[in-house]
């Protein structure tokens, strides 16, 4: 399984980005597959997640601002990520887990200035 995340860069507060995660080795459509992200000196956190039946959660952080979907056919999960504020500087990471395994993406650096 491999995750290949993508979309990352450098925003002003209150723009908008969408990340990606290609999956391979893997079907994103059957799994739960969820994105977290982690800031410099804080521990990593869960900002969303996509169940197999299309359900979606989201931390009380994003709420609101983010949302998460998934193309079956690309087979790549999205973080359509607006109205960003720079506390939701970090690098974001798809992550799954699947056949008793964690797997990570290699992350992408969201940073946004004020």
């Amino acid at each position: 399984v491999q995750l290949q995340a993508s979309g990352g860069g450098l925003v002003e507060a209150g723009g908008s980005l969408r990340l990606s995660c290609r999956a391979s080795g893997m079907r994103v459509s059957i799994n739960t597959i969820d994105w977290y992200r982690q800031a410099p000196g804080k521990q990593r956190e869960l900002v969303a997640l996509l169940t197999s039946g299309g359900i979606a959660n989201y931390s009380d952080a994003v709420k609101g601002r983010f949302a998460i979907s998934r193309d079956n056919v690309k087979n790549t999960l999205y973080l359509e990520m607006n109205s960003l504020k720079p506390e939701d500087t970090a690098v974001y990471y798809c992550h799954v887990w699947w056949r008793d395994r964690n797997y990570w993406g290699q992350g992408t650096l969201v940073t946004v200035s004020s």
